[in-house]
Formats: C-alpha cells, sequence, structure tokens
C-alpha cells in the first residue's frame, strides 16, 4: 500500500520518494542500483510491507528524479537520501540497497553509525577495483544495448521521468561507476561500519564477484554473508522469495536480539 510520495528540491535536482508498508513499521530504507529506479524492488515489496515503513527513493535521474547540474557520485546519492530522511524526519532506520544502492548503503552505514540499525546489500561492491573484469564489461557498456536488453526498464523511464534522456544518464552514471576519489566507493571506510550487516551476492554474478564479497566480509565486524544459488545480479528480481525473507528475517532477528540486550 503507498502511503505518500513526493518530490524535494536539493543541490539542483528535485528528488523523488515513495512510502509504502506499514505506516507503523520500522523504516526500511529501499535504495536501487544503477540506471533503474525504486520499482525495480517492488518484486520483494510483498515480503517486507507488513512489517515495515518502506522508504523508496530514486537517485538523481533515475526514476522520477531530475538528473540535476552536478557529476552523479555516491557521494551526491547519499547527501540526496540523507535530505530526503531529513525531510521526512527520520532519524533511524534499516537498509536494504541493491546494487548502487548497496553501495549508497555502505556509505550511509559507516558515516552515520548511529542512525543505521541494520544493513543489508545485493550485489553490491564496495571499491573500485581495476583488475576486476566487471569493470570493463561497464566501461563498454552503451546505451543502445541497455535499450535492448533492459527495453521495459528503458521505457518506464522515458514514461516516469520528468526531462528524460537516457544515453545522458549513462555517460553521468558511469561517472559514478568509475570514480576513484572520495565522493566514489567507501573503499575502507566500511571498517568503520558497526551495524549488523547482511551481505548477499547471487552465484552468478558477474559484477559482485565471491572474491570481493569475502573480502568485504573480513573488514565489517559484524557481518553476516549469503551467496544465493541459480541466480545472478539481479537476485530480488530472480529469487524475490528468497531475498525477501531473508531481509526480513535478518532485521526481525537483530530486532530480537537488541531487545534481549536491552
Amino acid at each position: 500500500m503507498i502511503i505518500k510520495t513526493g518530490y524535494i528540491e536539493v543541490n539542483s535536482s528535485r528528488v523523488y520518494y515513495q512510502i509504502s508498508g506499514n505506516r507503523a513499521g520500522e523504516p526500511l530504507l529501499m535504495l536501487h542500483g544503477g540506471l533503474g529506479s525504486g520499482h525495480e524492488l517492488k518484486p520483494i515489496h510483498q515480503y517486507l510491507g507488513d512489517d515495515f515503513q518502506l522508504i523508496s527513493v530514486d537517485f538523481r535521474g533515475h526514476g522520477k528524479s531530475l538528473i540535476g547540474s552536478l557529476p552523479l557520485s555516491y557521494q551526491l546519492y547519499q547527501q540526496d537520501v540523507e535530505a530526503v530522511l531529513r525531510y521526512l524526519a527520520i532519524d533511524r532506520y534499516a537498509i536494504f540497497g541493491f546494487s548502487d544502492g548497496g553501495i549508497v548503503g555502505y556509505r550511509l552505514a559507516a558515516q552515520a553509525p548511529s542512525r543505521v540499525i541494520s544493513l543489508i546489500t545485493l550485489g553490491a561492491q564496495w571499491r573500485l577495483n581495476a583488475e576486476d573484469p566487471s569493470m570493463q564489461l561497464l566501461a563498454n557498456l552503451t546505451a543502445d544495448f541497455w535499450r535492448v536488453r533492459f527495453a521495459d526498464d528503458v521505457a518506464l523511464y522515458e514514461r516516469s521521468n520528468p526531462e528524460p534522456d537516457f544515453s545522458k544518464l549513462l555517460t553521468a552514471v558511469k561517472h559514478a561507476w568509475f570514480d576513484s576519489t572520495k565522493s566514489g566507493y567507501p573503499g575502507d571506510l566500511v571498517k568503520q561500519i558497526i551495524c549488523p550487516t547482511l551481505i548477499m551476492r547471487g552465484d552468478n554474478d558477474f559484477i559482485f564477484s565471491l572474491d570481493e564479497a569475502i573480502a568485504l566480509k573480513s573488514k565489517i565486524s559484524a557481518c553476516s554473508f549469503a551467496n544465493i544459488p541459480l541466480t545472478a545480479h539481479a537476485t530480488h528480481q530472480e529469487a524475490p522469495d528468497i531475498v525477501g525473507a531473508m531481509v526480513k528475517r535478518f532485521i526481525l532477528k537483530q530486532r530480537k536480539l537488541l531487545g534481549n540486550k536491552s
């Protein structure tokens, strides 16, 4: 059930948000992947909506949000999300982030540890590793390829966005993907994450490798890991029942543990 939708003005952009699920539930921030939108996470809403208040944000340029005039970066996405949360007066929340959304989730959990209750990521890289084969795949990605491979997603974007320009968006998103500065991937900042964390990946994920996932797990103190078989990068769409159930179970278990300690 959709509770509220709207826009906020932030840093030359208008950023779209949607609140759905349980109005009285614990806030669960839902962050989508690059070139996607909050709509791509809807397959798991049915498994989470009864228990959580789902806060979905379209990154600038994506979905229904305007791209603005600033270069896209994970830091900018993070600042936009924080602006939405301030506007909604949400101080404490859990996070589910897919791919680029998970990267933003790492940054939020590392830099605002008192606010993030728990963090779950899916297929989310944590550093820019030039030797990772996925980097070449992303570098060679073209708008024409994406239009053919994800025709429905592009059509939805072009219907929904106030100023659609998919080629411009792809170029801008690539800037974020290959940003090697402090506005990019969190890198060793992930060591600052203290909330309970669950890292997930599809067993056949060609973007977030098993080696990178294991390396990340070793850097976060309270970290669990799930490698989900028979799925690739978008596991939440390939196996929404598994992902939805794991997200719910993880957050509720952490809540129970916290309650037992208080």
